[in-house]
């Protein structure tokens, strides 16, 4: 495979990424007040369990692709020259990214116990003590490494100072918006902000394959 075809088959896993991703969030029922909602949960599995079940599908799939996107972000970046913060960063985004995939699977209960006729709550209800600390886990594990492609990408040379800064921020946010208890933020505010976070990497990536920046020599 040619450089630029490499590089432009991660720009395209980079970009796909968070369009999936938000998709996916965008398209789960909006559940008011703080998560979880059991009573609201139980409206839309009763509702629309095609969508539900759909919906839970897709946020693991998008889970896991963004995880292969930053793997795909953390080879560009040492290329560049930039191999510490992302070598660190990339485990704690793959481990919390499969920890994230969890919390859609688990929630393949309430929709089973719709479709069998059982109580909705009640198996909602009993995945809370295993939901709720898998969710803190996948969220502190996945903002450990935010942080560190955060600092990893405003060390590379990247991007321009300015895209630098949008791209920081907005991987901060995607980091903070993984440990707030409400749909607007962990569906919307972390899919926008994983677009505005990769979208420009992506577009970095696919417009110059070849640049590179000497790696830093050992004392």
């Amino acid at each position: 495979m040619s450089i630029q075809a490499k590089h432009s088959l991660r720009a395209g896993v980079v970009a796909i990424a968070p369009v999936i991703l938000l998709a996916a969030l965008s398209y789960h029922p909006y559940l008011p007040g703080r998560l979880p909602n059991t009573d609201a949960l139980v409206a839309e599995v009763t509702a629309d369990p095609t969508r539900w079940g759909v919906v839970h599908l897709a946020s693991g799939v998008a889970s896991a692709v963004l995880a292969v996107a930053f793997l795909a972000i953390r080879s560009h970046l040492q290329e560049l020259g930039e191999d510490r913060w992302s070598a660190a960063a990339l485990p704690f985004v793959v481990i919390g990214s499969t920890l994230y995939a969890m919390l859609p699977a688990m929630e393949f209960a309430p929709l089973a116990a719709s479709e069998t006729g059982g109580d909705v709550g009640a198996a909602q209800d009993a995945l809370i003590p295993w939901f709720i600390p898998l969710l803190i886990a996948a969220a502190v594990t996945f903002a450990v490494g935010m942080v560190g492609f955060a600092i990893s990408v405003s060390r590379s040379g990247l991007l321009s100072p300015l895209l630098t800064w949008v791209v920081v921020v907005a991987l901060l946010v995607m980091a903070l918006s993984r440990v707030v208890p409400l749909s607007a933020v962990q569906f919307y505010v972390h899919g926008v902000a994983a677009l505005v976070a990769m979208l420009p990497v992506a577009y970095s990536m696919w417009k110059h394959p070849t640049t590179s920046v000497p790696a830093p020599r050992v004392p």
